[in-house]
């Protein structure tokens, strides 16, 4: 099966359960565009960031509708990085579809890693102190994680993969311990494109730097 077809019948399935669990209008376009955005990204489509502030939009409604305001706020950051990437995908192109994919600096990866710790011991005091959640620096570790992978994301740094791929098997396990398997299912989905993604994104930057070797030349920020 390619990979159009695969993803038709993961979105069918997910409409089933959604249908099945009851799920709302809003709660099936939030499933549907988060896998269609997910999906156009892992194939380095530029439809990918339209698509995702859609699926931002809908999460933002639905938090600010149960009182979730940390997770609406979340929307917001996750709004803007969509925007900032898809303007920084265009960038830069040359006779490419998008930019070209990158490697992080070992620097810039340790201040990253410094930062994930700080905001989500932070951000985890906080949850624990001020609010009821279950799994407080979990959730934190989680969220914080979750922008640095966004980030990287809209930057074009392979890299954003592994924070993603570590982002859903978290999910999975969470999602999974409060019972809610119809989204640790979706997360099981989001899993396997993102480990598609990071082979995909790593075999086309291998491609692009044989190219370039031939040239006698690296594009900036392509290493």
């Amino acid at each position: 099966m390619n990979r159009l077809g695969t993803m038709l019948l993961l979105t069918g399935f997910m409409i089933a359960v959604a249908v099945y669990t009851s799920s709302t209008a809003l709660e099936i376009t939030a499933t549907l565009t988060g896998l269609l955005c997910v999906w156009l990204t892992a194939r380095e489509q530029i439809w990918a960031w339209p698509i995702g502030l859609v699926n931002v939009g809908c999460f933002f409604y639905m938090f600010w509708e149960v009182r979730l305001y940390a997770d609406m706020t979340l929307q917001v950051f996750f709004f803007v990085l969509s925007v900032y990437g898809w303007i920084y995908w265009l960038k830069d192109r040359g006779s490419r579809k998008v930019r070209p994919t990158r490697r992080i600096t070992s620097k810039n990866a340790a201040l990253l890693l410094v930062l994930l710790i700080v905001v989500t011991e932070l951000w985890g005091h906080l949850l624990s102190q001020y609010t009821d959640a279950s799994i407080p620096y979990l959730d934190a570790f989680i969220a914080t994680l979750s922008l640095i992978a966004q980030f990287l994301l809209s930057s074009k740094y392979l890299e954003n993969w592994l924070c993603w791929i570590m982002v859903d098997i978290l999910s999975i396990g969470m999602y999974s311990y409060k019972d809610l398997h119809a989204l640790a299912f979706l997360y099981v989905i989001f899993l396997s494109i993102a480990v598609a993604g990071y082979l995909s994104w790593r075999k086309e930057l291998t491609k692009q730097r044989v190219h370039l070797a031939h040239e006698g030349g690296m594009p900036n920020g392509a290493a």
